[in-house]
């Protein structure tokens, strides 16, 4: 058993290793203004939503598949007076079309994995928005490639081949916005203390001693292995058809 993301994400304000500062510079990088429409994929609790909406003023429409998390993007947008401007609606992105060239801008921060890798989001992600609208979505990168002998690559590539990838989908790379190693830990450092908290408040739990075993074991691998050498960023580009 692993603690459902609800939980090991509860105290996260951003869900990806990165910060408010580097989403406005996300913002920037995109020209956001009044009159921009966003798709938001995998919008989780609303984190970078709240912040370009409340910067430029852009209307945001966010996906999200986890209801946990959509109810609390719903209430913080609400808690904002943002309402206006996010809207955000529980349902598995996978599973929709999109409207050809419907969104200036389209995001998916840290969730790839909707559709596959970086190169199949951009695939899915790219005609959704208008000639000259821009594409943005965050995804790991092995910092060293290729890779120490043992360290499974996952579907992860080096910096070079990711934005290949990003670029396959008629994409022009105008931006690059890289998460700290501060990022990183503060990123992971929530998920240990909510995994240590839970474990302290169900100790009788039946899954105890498993919940115990995976904390400790993804400890590990960051330690070890992901801190070092894995990176992440979003990759920002403009959408240039033939």
């Amino acid at each position: 058993m692993t603690l459902p993301w609800e939980i090991l994400e509860r105290d996260h304000d951003l869900q990806n290793p990165t910060s408010p500062a580097k989403i406005r510079l996300l913002g920037e990088y995109l020209r956001l203004t009044p009159q921009t429409s966003v798709l938001d994929v995998a919008c989780g609790k609303a984190g970078p939503a709240l912040i370009l909406a409340a910067e430029h003023g852009c209307r945001i429409r966010g996906i999200e598949l986890r209801s946990g998390f959509a109810d609390a993007a719903r209430e913080r947008i609400a808690t904002a007076g943002l309402e206006r401007l996010i809207e955000v609606e529980t349902a598995d992105a996978s599973a929709a079309t999109f409207e050809p060239a419907a969104y200036d801008v389209a995001l998916c921060l840290g969730a790839s994995f909707v559709w596959g890798t970086i190169a199949d989001a951009a695939a899915v992600l790219a005609p959704a928005v208008r000639q000259g609208g821009s594409v943005a979505i965050g995804e790991p990168f092995w910092r060293r490639w290729p890779l120490p002998a043992g360290v499974d690559p996952m579907e992860y590539v080096g910096l070079e081949a990711t934005v290949d990838r990003f670029a396959a989908a008629g994409l022009g790379t105008t931006g690059v916005i890289a998460a700290s190693r501060d990022d990183w830990d503060r990123y992971e450092s929530l998920h240990w203390r909510a995994a240590e908290e839970w474990l302290a408040e169900h100790p009788d739990d039946p899954h105890a001693a498993e919940v115990r075993a995976g904390h400790e074991a993804a400890r590990r691998a960051y330690l070890e292995i992901h801190r070092p050498l894995l990176g992440w960023a979003i990759f920002v580009g403009r959408v240039r058809r033939a």
